[in-house]
This record gives C-alpha cells, structure tokens and sequence, in this order.
C-alpha cells in the first residue's frame, strides 16, 4: 500500500474515518488534525461508511443547524431529535456480527452510541483515540491553532480525504489492497469503507495492514 506525499500531514476530524485516513496517520511523522476549519457538511466529519447486507452504508450523525454556512467545527453540536446512536449499532451489528472479530472490540466501539456527547468535535476525537489504541497507534496528534493556508512541507488532506473525491485523484500511487469483508460472496472488494470494517475484518492484523 503505498502513496506519494509528505510525512507532514493536516487531517479533519472524522467520524470513523476511511481506511485510507490511518493509512496515511500511521505513515506519518507529524500529524496535526484542523480545529479551527468551518464545518463542511456531506464530508466524513459527521458520517461514515460501512458495508452491509443490501451494500454500501452511509452512518449519519445529525446535527444542529449544519446547513448553516460558517459554523465552526468544534462548535457543531449534535442533534438528538432521533435515535440515530440506536439505528446505527443495529446496522453495525447486522452487518458485522458475522466478521471475525466483531465480538473481540463490539465492547470498546459500543460506548459511543450509548454515551452522549454535545459536539460533534469532542464525539469525533473521542472515536480517533479509541481507534488509535485499539490499532496500537502510538503518535503524537496535535491540534492547528489557527486556520491557514498549508503550504510544504505539509501535505493538507483537510478536504481531499472525502466522500466527493476519488483518492487516485490526488494521490495516484495509492491501491487498497484486498482483504477478506464479510460479504465477499455478495460483493467484489470495496474500497474506501470506514475502519470499522478493516477492524472487524483484520483485527490485530490492521496495523500490519495499514502500514
């Protein structure tokens, strides 16, 4: 799995973000994530993707005003108008009781649909901080003090790691490689899902694959 870039990276909040967002924090030497950006909505900062028995699955969290242009991001609060913490472990469960070890981490990513948080900002790097210590991810993450333009040697992956933009795009050496999903029999390979699903499907074999 290679790419080309720096090993000097921005990255945006996420909510169980890509494969491809560890893929590039575990190759990195310098990770800082945006703390000061405007909310971009249909973006991986409020939704995740997973696949399930009928395909591809986006998970949404709803939020408060997020049509509203302007809204900084650690200022997005989460709206609770629906049960949507309940609707998606029910999905979660569904499309990956099945995977190898499910049963292994479903204790330590239950929480964050139980708990509930007010900003979606504190939501998000409460997920990252689970997910780094269940792929033994041991690096420093630092937050921008102030919004910027980035220039090298940084690489901003702010709004190129997102739903709207093939990865090739921008960084045309990378391949995913293959690895067992649940529903191999119903589906080719997909790319680009959450890493729930490189968790689930790999366990401690994820970092091994990240890298």
């Amino acid at each position: 799995m290679e790419h080309s870039g720096n090993d000097r990276i921005l990255l945006s909040s996420a909510y169980f973000a890509p494969v491809y967002y560890y893929h590039r924090l575990i190759r990195a030497n310098t990770v800082f994530i945006e703390k000061h950006e405007n909310f971009i909505k249909q973006s991986w900062r409020n939704r995740c993707l997973i696949l399930a028995a009928n395909g591809p699955m986006a998970l949404v969290v709803p939020v408060e005003h997020g049509r509203r242009p302007g809204q900084k991001i650690t200022d997005i609060r989460i709206a609770w108008h629906t049960s949507w913490q309940r609707n998606q472990w029910r999905s979660i469960y569904s499309a990956y009781k099945n995977s190898p070890y499910f049963d292994y981490y479903a204790d330590e990513i239950y929480p964050f649909f139980h708990q509930k948080h007010t900003f979606l900002f504190d939501l998000n790097f409460g997920i990252h901080q689970q997910i780094t210590h269940l792929l033994k991810i041991n690096k420093d993450i630092g937050f921008t003090e102030e919004f910027e333009v980035v220039e090298a040697p940084f690489d901003n992956l702010r709004e190129k790691i997102s739903p709207k933009i093939s990865i090739e795009r921008f960084d045309p050496g990378y391949r995913q490689p293959e690895y067992t999903q649940v529903f191999e029999d119903k589906y080719p390979f997909m790319p680009g899902l959450s890493i729930l699903d490189l968790l689930f499907c790999k366990g401690p074999e994820s970092y091994g694959y990240l890298r």
